[in-house]
């Protein structure tokens, strides 16, 4: 452990902005639900893309300036009434209520900006050409939920444009990173996502029959999210800490955060809204074919969440790629199953999951056994 790992920690301000923001990923989930088409992917996409964008933008925010004063815990009280605002109007934000989540999503954007003008000098620079940029996407969303079709979704889509633009444009090596403090952020988001995945599910078990049925989906679903939790938390999150500490240069340092904490957590977070949709889909049919749509969406997701975090170890040059390529293929390749009975997908994908764990885990355990070994040998020497 480094002496950089053993810095500040994240506050419990920042995680309780942490449970709203996440708010907005089980009304994804619900959105997608009810408009369950290709359109309806699409919008929650863009949306997701969006959000992240700032969320990752107050990450890095509390990084660099800690609310350790009133009037910063105050601002910070506003971004969060803007992100829970967005949340509530996710459900229209393509339809009546674009003009709210436009309007809020300029206020957390306005939020941002004036905020990190505390971080001193190097801060003001940055945010000259970070926040016009981040600004004039906000206002693209805005206008996109004032105009009609087509424009509509051709601001969405030109507003995470201009954002991965400003990734490039603005002096990224102004970023102070502290590895602990970063990794530690975006680990409790993702934890957090996973919690309301569940939420979700649950959710769609609203106005239904408790049976053997629904209470084995509900179950097996658990097993699933379980073994997201695994693959993320089960020791990587420590490593991945390390690895950004060690990362002396500012610039590679806020060249490899924003890519792996940034655009590799992205597909992570989209897998657990369409595992969940896919799960919710389930509920009341467990003994039943499943549509091709269903079946795809929980193993999609979930694959989805696996190559997400192949990539994110890529970044990091940190093991266990290869297993999680091998099972998101055996993962997606379940959705015959689901389209012949449903229960049989719920019940392959964790025990996949499983296998893919223990095979991870194998070569680990027989090194620390081998060490085990040789030393009790040693001391019986």
């Amino acid at each position: 452990m480094t002496q950089e790992s053993a810095g500040f920690r994240v506050s419990t301000l920042e995680l309780f902005f942490d449970l709203v923001f996440v708010f907005t990923v089980m009304q994804l989930s619900e959105t997608f639900a009810d408009d369950f088409s290709a359109g309806g992917l699409l919008d929650v996409v863009l949306i997701l893309l969006v959000l992240w964008w700032m969320y990752s933008g107050y990450a890095w925010l509390t990084n660099a300036v800690g609310p350790t004063s009133s009037g910063r815990r105050t601002l910070l009280l506003a971004g969060m009434a803007g992100f829970l605002v967005m949340a509530l109007a996710i459900p229209e934000a393509f339809g009546d209520y674009g003009w709210i989540f436009g309007t809020a999503y300029v206020v957390v954007n306005v939020v941002h900006s004036v905020l990190f003008l505390h971080g001193g000098p190097g801060a003001v620079r940055m945010m000259r050409t970070l926040g016009p940029l981040n600004l004039l996407a906000a206002g693209l969303v805005l206008a996109g939920g004032l105009l009609p079709e087509p424009y509509r979704h051709l601001c969405w889509i030109a507003a995470p444009l201009v954002q991965i633009g400003g990734g490039y444009l603005h002096a990224i090596e102004m970023h102070a990173i502290t590895a602990a403090h970063f990794v530690e952020r975006h680990a409790l988001v993702m934890i957090i996502a996973i919690g309301e995945s569940i939420i979700a599910i649950g959710l769609g078990f609203r106005d239904v029959r408790l049976d053997g049925g629904t209470i084995l989906v509900a179950v097996l679903g658990l097993g699933i999210a379980y073994y997201l939790w695994w693959c993320y938390f089960a020791g990587d999150d420590k490593r991945s800490e390390e690895v950004l500490a060690h990362v002396t240069d500012p610039r590679r340092r806020s060249r490899l955060a924003l890519n792996a904490w940034g655009y590799a957590h992205l597909p992570m977070l989209l897998g657990i809204v369409v595992m969940a949709v896919g799960i919710k889909k389930t509920v009341g049919h467990a003994f039943e074919p499943l549509h091709w749509g269903p079946a795809f969406a929980l193993s999609g997701g979930v694959a989805l969440y696996l190559l997400g975090h192949a990539g994110f170890l890529r970044l990091l040059r940190l093991p266990g790629i290869p297993y999680r390529l091998v099972t998101a293929a055996a993962v997606l390749a379940t959705a015959p199953l689901g389209h012949m009975l449903a229960v049989a997908q719920l019940v392959a994908i964790p025990l996949i999951m499983a296998a893919g764990a223990i095979a991870e885990d194998l070569p680990r355990v027989r090194r620390l056994g081998m060490a085990a070994a040789i030393g009790d040998f040693g001391r019986g020497q």
